[in-house]
């Protein structure tokens, strides 16, 4: 029963707050996706980022191991959905980045905040940076069929991903003003995300459920197995094991309806994705985190 509780303190306010943005866009209200999704991804989350990463107590060769682990997983992630996508012939345009991008950022790290407290928040800001940087080089790739990898260079993510690194090596710190200034820009970054996310599954229309109930059952399955056999084969702590498990794990997310959008891709069959993989999620995470903790 303990164990029931914890896990429902854990997960009750990700999904709460998610809620709160599902409602609000069905009682009418305006919310403009994409300005939000805009201010959390250019300015909040890689505020977020860097302050995580320079106030971080985590060692560097415990961050530099966790994040090899996260750079094999999605390799290995990737390559079984490429075969999954093959074998069942679907689009790999429309197909291929949702099964391997999970909803690390709305999900992810307010999960491992609240299931592991600030050192398996710092561990999933980590994973976020690493996935973060893989989506905006081949995620983009993939989905518009081509174009220069070089347009990373222009994220904030990246730069606030390498930021932070280099801060954390060699042991600076901003002044102390500048940090908190940071610091609140980056406490913005989780409930809107969550909120953004409750918004964006109110207002899509899925389309290929049957097809989107089998596939989000494959990319729980790939990115369970996946992540923990990497997680072991590199010998992450239990914290930092449990986190990759988490972050790999998570739900199809909207920013994978907003690339197929972009790019002319199937959006109402990644809508079906993000929709079911992320009600299978509540049933799902609950679960993945009683076995973790």
């Amino acid at each position: 029963m303990n164990l029931i509780l914890t896990v429902l303190e854990i997960v009750a306010p990700v999904f709460l707050l998610a809620g709160v943005g599902y409602l609000w866009v069905r009682l009418g209200n305006e919310y403009r996706v994409q300005f939000v999704t805009q201010l959390a991804m250019t300015l909040s989350v890689p505020c977020l980022i860097f302050t995580a990463l320079m106030k971080t107590q985590i060692e560097p060769q415990a961050l530099t191991a966790l994040s090899l682990a996260a750079a094999a997983a999605y390799g290995g992630v990737t390559l079984l959905s490429f075969g999954t996508v093959r074998l069942a012939r679907l689009d790999r345009r429309t197909y291929l980045a949702p099964i391997i991008f999970g909803n690390t950022g709305n999900m992810g790290l307010p999960l491992a905040l609240f299931a592991f407290g600030e050192r398996g928040f710092d561990y999933a800001v980590v994973v976020f940076a690493v996935m973060a940087i893989y989506s905006f080089t081949f995620g983009v790739w993939l989905v518009s069929g081509g174009g220069s990898p070089l347009k990373v260079l222009k994220e904030p993510l990246v730069w606030a991903t390498v930021l932070g690194g280099l801060f954390l090596w060699q042991g600076w710190q901003t002044p102390t003003f500048l940090t908190n200034a940071l610091s609140l820009i980056g406490q913005m970054a989780i409930p809107l995300m969550l909120i953004t996310m409750g918004v964006a599954i109110g207002r899509l229309h899925p389309g290929h459920l049957p097809r989107a109930v089998w596939l989000s059952l494959v990319k729980l399955a790939i990115c369970l197995g996946v992540a923990a056999l990497v997680g072991l084969w590199f010998g992450l702590d239990r914290v930092a094991l449990a986190v990759l498990v988490l972050q790999i794990s998570t739900p199809v997310a909207v920013t994978s309806y907003l690339l197929a959008e972009k790019y002319g891709a199937d959006a109402e069959a990644v809508a079906g994705l993000v929709v079911v993989s992320t009600l299978m999620s509540v049933v799902a995470l609950p679960l993945t985190l009683a076995f973790l903790i």
